[in-house]
């Protein structure tokens, strides 16, 4: 078993040890804190399990119009002189490259997901069962931005490595450098890549979110239907 899911047990335990003091039920559903909290730790594992295996895969976002990542606005002018000069290929391969180093990047996040789980406190846990349908999303989208970038940039940076994408970008811009009378243009890809990939795991994430909220469909588990059904 992994440290962050022992971390995550031992704050379900710290939690159910203070109901036992001081027991609380939730006036809106008649539920123990305790109940919601493991509904929530289960809702946030199938949820993300499930943006993490369609966003992690071949074509997870190239192949996915609201998660596909596109070249950055500064390398426009780049496409544009260089499609007129023939080249425009190597954008199309860059922006391919790009894509695949987000889809093998983003199953780490799996892991940070349930570390994030483990430092929920009580009152996260009734503000977001109370909260709107994507309340869980935006907390952790708030919580889990910055780390997940910071985790992201180096596994990025490597797939970009892995998968070409430096290569391909240091050898468009060394040919475009070449054309007479071109603007200076330079990209920061792993940044863009990070940013992108970040954006379509939490929309993903609100939409699961929302289907198990609402949805008896996505009520896939006993404590989903007990802590979210109707």
């Amino acid at each position: 078993m992994v440290a962050s899911e022992l971390r995550a047990q031992d704050w379900l335990q710290r939690g159910m040890d203070t109901l036992r003091k001081n027991p609380e039920v939730t006036e809106k559903s008649g539920l123990a804190d305790s109940e919601i909290a493991e509904g929530l730790r289960e809702a946030l594992r199938v949820g993300s399990e499930k943006v993490v295996s369609h966003l992690g895969r071949k074509d997870g976002y190239y192949q996915d119009p609201k998660a596909h990542i596109p070249l950055p606005a500064s390398l426009q002018n780049v496409q544009n002189i260089l499609e007129r000069a023939g080249m425009g290929h190597m954008l199309d391969d860059l922006e391919l490259r790009m894509n695949r180093a987000a889809e093998q990047a983003t199953p780490r996040a799996r892991e940070m997901f349930v570390q994030a789980v483990s430092e929920m406190t009580l009152d996260d846990v009734r503000g977001i069962y109370n909260g709107p349908d994507d309340a869980a999303t935006r907390y952790f989208e708030d919580t889990m931005s910055g780390p997940l970038s910071e985790e992201f940039t180096p596994l990025v940076r490597q797939s970009l490595a892995d998968v070409g994408a430096v290569r391909v970008y240091e050898d468009m811009m060394s040919r475009y450098q070449q054309l007479p009378f071109v603007p200076d243009a330079r990209a920061d890809i792993s940044e863009h890549v990070v940013d992108h990939s970040i954006k379509a795991i939490f929309e993903y994430l609100a939409v699961e979110e929302a289907a198990i909220r609402n949805d008896p469909l996505s009520q896939t588990t006993s404590i989903l239907q007990r802590v979210f059904g109707r």
